[in-house]
């Protein structure tokens, strides 16, 4: 049916509750036709990446009913897949964030496969998602649902699905869950009656951490017993799992944004609740401030991911990108791990992040991977080297040791399968722990690193076009990018994603992807891409030159060349 007919069905039919009915009453057909039609000029898709969309009533919003839809899907793929007898024991875990309605979406989503027959592991309150991929493993579970849109706004929520290795679904797996979620046309044929039998709360808190400690790479009490740390949860789900991880790793001096630090899907201290966003931890920096603080640690709602600014000797704070911390976490690790007892040690990242890091990487003779943008691409490759160990592969037998992607998130060790900020708080405070006792701070070694491997300015530039419109017009400038040609007159090499890409050896081929990069004779880069997961398109710089002002100067022509192609202000 077409939307206005949509609109009509779910503000009358008695299968939608009262409250429902209520919200699409409220809208003027003719004032809110604009809104009537984003509501549902389409099912909410249902991705790669799960769902993720505006909360409200519609068909293009995340709601009751557009997850309970979800979730049946998923079963019904579950128990076609392993069979009832294995649905019912090993079953789905379930978590969820601090957003507004992820509890509300849980309980549908745990009610849905119970109902089903599926035995459902939910968490007892709101719990970091690389929690939610280190419980699937640890219970054994078919497969993991978390309820989240990360960093997104307040009025967004989302739904991610797992594998039973703790894996956010890729393409492949995703499209088979995909096709039966689709095969449901019928909402009032998704049964909201649980079993009560079959759910089970749970808390692995403590063996979450225990996994996460294990990543320790610096043993120096004194050093950790005099690093200050100034935190804040952003209103998520790291207030528990964070501090306790590294009070056990031995830091004392942890200071809490107490204002930050209650629950709350409203975040009504930030304009966004992303780590990336200096706006976002400016509480924290007044607070580190006054009190003299060497670092301020920010994790997003979610808890994977983590923005940091540190102490610099003038006594200012410097926020560090993405890829800084990136290639410093793998300076840090590398330099504090025994490679010998790795007979093939490997990292992983992603093709929008600098090469720095990998370059650090390389010069120790370790195996670098670049996976398509998406942290469920790199723990896709932690399955693969476990998988080719059981199998005897020689050709994909490697040992995971780091894994980041630019977007601020990391992952250390193999107890989660998805960036994990809680490992990564506990690394970054060890590596400032470590600068300070050498009387150094990050920023300096951030400097020695440059002075060593040549410098890189990296930048993202993310623009919203929302509505049918603004898909329409992302879609153009795509669709422009490949028809014209590259725009840059020193352009090397271009590389389309869109199209099959040949992998690492052993790996075949990457999965296709809406990506176009665009490489220059100087290593310099840039790339292109539709987020996933928002109405941006987003365009990502890595430029490498001599010093930061010829970075800067370069990166300033790029920027206006690609955003004059793509008609952007």
């Amino acid at each position: 049916m077409n939307y206005r007919n949509a609109y009509i069905f779910w503000k009358t039919a008695g299968f939608f509750d009262a409250e429902t009915r209520r919200e699409l009453s409220a809208l003027d057909p003719v004032k809110d036709a604009d809104e009537i039609e984003d509501r549902f000029y389409r099912d909410l898709e249902f991705g790669t990446g799960g769902l993720r969309g505006i909360m409200g009533a519609g068909t293009n919003r995340m709601n009751k009913y557009t997850v309970g839809k979800a979730t049946k899907g998923l079963g019904m793929y579950l128990l076609d897949a392993y069979g009832a007898d294995a649905c019912r024991e090993r079953g789905v875990v379930i978590g969820y964030d601090t957003r507004n309605n992820s509890r509300t979406f849980a309980d549908v989503t745990a009610a849905v496969l119970s109902g089903m027959g599926v035995r459902v592991f939910l968490h007892d309150a709101p719990r970091p998602t690389p929690q939610l991929s280190f419980s699937v493993k640890h219970l054994d579970a078919l497969a993991g649902v978390v309820i989240t849109a990360s960093h997104n706004p307040k009025e967004y929520n989302g739904y991610k699905v797992y594998d039973e290795y703790g894996c956010q679904l890729v393409p492949d797996q995703a499209n088979e869950v995909i096709a039966y979620v689709n095969a449901v046309t019928d909402y009032s044929s998704v049964s909201f009656t649980g079993d009560a039998s079959l759910i089970s709360l749970i808390d692995v808190t403590d063996n979450f951490v225990a996994a996460v400690l294990k990543q320790s790479r610096y043993g120096n009490a004194g050093a950790k017993g005099n690093l200050h740390i100034v935190y804040t949860p952003l209103h998520g789900t790291g207030n528990i799992s964070v501090p306790k991880a590294l009070r056990l790793d031995g830091f004392t001096r942890i200071d809490t944004v107490e204002a930050q630090a209650v629950p709350d899907g409203d975040f009504p201290t930030v304009v966004s609740p992303n780590p990336e966003d200096r706006r976002a931890l400016e509480l924290g920096i007044a607070q580190a401030q006054k009190a003299g603080a060497d670092i301020v640690l920010g994790t997003d709602p979610d808890s994977d991911r983590v923005g940091i600014a540190v102490r610099t000797k003038e006594g200012d704070y410097r926020l560090m990108t993405g890829n800084q911390v990136g290639a410093l976490l793998m300076d840090f690790i590398l330099n504090h791990t025994d490679l010998s007892k790795y007979p093939h040690p490997a990292v992983v990242k992603t093709v929008v992040t600098s090469e720095l890091g990998a370059e650090i990487a390389k010069r120790r003779g370790i195996t670098v991977f670049s996976t398509l943008t998406g942290f469920k691409f790199i723990g896709e490759k932690i399955t693969q080297f476990e998988q080719a160990k059981l199998k005897g592969s020689s050709e994909q037998d490697y040992d995971f040791l780091f894994g980041y992607e630019e977007s601020y998130g990391y992952l250390a060790g193999t107890h989660a399968r998805d960036k994990d900020a809680v490992v990564s708080a506990l690394l970054i405070c060890e590596m400032v722990a470590e600068t300070k006792a050498e009387g150094k701070t990050l920023a300096d070694r951030m400097n020695e690193i440059y002075v060593e491997y040549g410098y890189y300015l990296d930048a993202l530039d993310s623009f919203t076009l929302k509505g049918r419109n603004g898909l329409e017009r992302i879609a153009s400038m795509m669709e422009s990018l490949r028809s014209d040609g590259s725009p840059f007159a020193d352009t090397k090499a271009v590389i389309d994603y869109s199209t099959l890409v040949d992998a690492e050896p052993g790996f075949g081929k990457l999965p296709i992807s809406n990506v176009r990069k665009f490489i220059l004779r100087d290593g310099s880069w840039i790339a292109v891409r539709p987020s996933g997961t928002e109405p941006k398109i987003k365009i990502y710089y890595s430029i490498k030159d001599s010093d930061h002002a010829a970075a800067e100067k370069k990166l300033m022509d790029v920027r206006n060349t690609i955003k004059a192609k793509l008609e952007l202000e």
